[in-house]
């Protein structure tokens, strides 16, 4: 059976079990949350030490996998066998599915198969696909993040404000698993229920909620010619937490997307928020950007971007990286 990750946690919760689980893709958050979820479900922590069994690909066999698979479990309902980077015996797996073909109930076979795919072809995967659960854990796009922050907050008792979600993942980018470490750490300080705000962000994790990209573009967006060069000084300080790359690429998106917002003839909120895949919270800073920049200034824009790009790489005359921004934002603003 192919499943979402919501249902297979669902039922995780229900005890609901399938004898063989392929947790496989790119985004390792997802296989090891869901993986975590069985582990810590499945056996109580006095029948563990004879039904827990942990292999780890680069150590082991597929023939000591089917060994530890068909055996018994000792006073429990089921053995659990976990199969940490699973991928590494991608020359061999094949070969599990003899087990596949006819798994015990009473074992637990999970394959963590990260950064690889089992080709479907295969008759591993047709197999398991019958017979137990397959998980394709993709990465989330950049734009996606901040509403999964928000849906993980949710789950775990509390609500977020939307440019506090966003703060995060502006900062944090679109490593799942830094992100829920960041939110464990917010778990641990704020009282469940609270809804978490973007001062209480800058209070316990460090991140500033006035100098960040978020604020650059809202700053560039509006004309704001003081709060954007104190932002570009902010960053040249804090260089490390700031990359140039990461503030060209937003300032790339958004500039892209103010020329859409330009073009398109229907400028309600939600045909704006659908057409450039952006929350309805940020259409309003497009429209004042719009009032701002003009069409042909706004393309004239990306080439001023595009330029600053080059030079960041090298191309044309060297210049520091803080010395590219503030010519761009200088540029970009007069």
């Amino acid at each position: 059976m192919n499943s979402g990750y919501s249902a297979i946690i669902e039922r995780i919760k229900a005890r609901h079990y399938a004898p063989i689980y392929l947790l496989m893709g790119e985004e390792p958050y997802f296989i090891d949350s869901i993986s975590n979820h069985i582990a810590d479900r499945v056996l109580t922590e006095s029948q563990q030490s004879f039904n827990r069994i942990v292999l780890y690909g680069g150590e082991t066999t597929v023939d000591a996998i089917v060994e530890h698979a068909k055996r018994y479990p000792i006073l429990s309902d089921y053995q659990l066998v976990i199969v940490r980077e699973a991928q590494q015996l991608y020359h061999a797996i094949d070969r599990l599915s003899a087990y596949a073909e006819n798994p015990l109930a009473s074992t637990l076979l999970v394959l963590n198969y990260k950064y690889k795919k089992l080709d479907a072809r295969k008759k591993l995967y047709k197999l398991i696909e019958r017979n137990g659960v397959i998980f394709e854990s993709k990465p989330l796009y950049a734009d996606a993040v901040p509403a999964w922050i928000a849906s993980e907050l949710r789950a775990r008792g509390y609500s977020i404000d939307e440019r506090a979600s966003h703060l995060l993942s502006e900062f944090l980018g679109s490593d799942l698993s830094r992100i829920d470490k960041e939110l464990r750490k917010l778990a641990l300080v704020v009282p469940k229920g609270q809804r978490i705000t973007a001062e209480i962000i800058e209070c316990n994790t460090g991140i500033s909620k006035d100098y960040n990209n978020f604020e650059l573009l809202r700053a560039v967006g509006s004309r704001e010619v003081k709060k954007a060069h104190q932002i570009v000084n902010y960053f040249s300080a804090n260089s490390k937490a700031h990359p140039l790359s990461l503030t060209l690429s937003l300032l790339y998106n958004f500039f892209t997307h103010l020329i859409t917002y330009h073009t398109e003839p229907d400028k309600s909120v939600q045909h704006i928020s659908n057409k450039l895949g952006v929350s309805r919270f940020f259409v309003g800073d497009y429209r004042i950007a719009s009032r701002n920049y003009r069409l042909k200034k706004a393309i004239q824009c990306i080439s001023y971007i595009r330029e600053a790009d080059a030079r960041s790489k090298g191309v044309g005359a060297l210049a520091n990286h803080f010395g590219i921004l503030k010519e761009l934002v200088f540029k970009i603003m007069h």
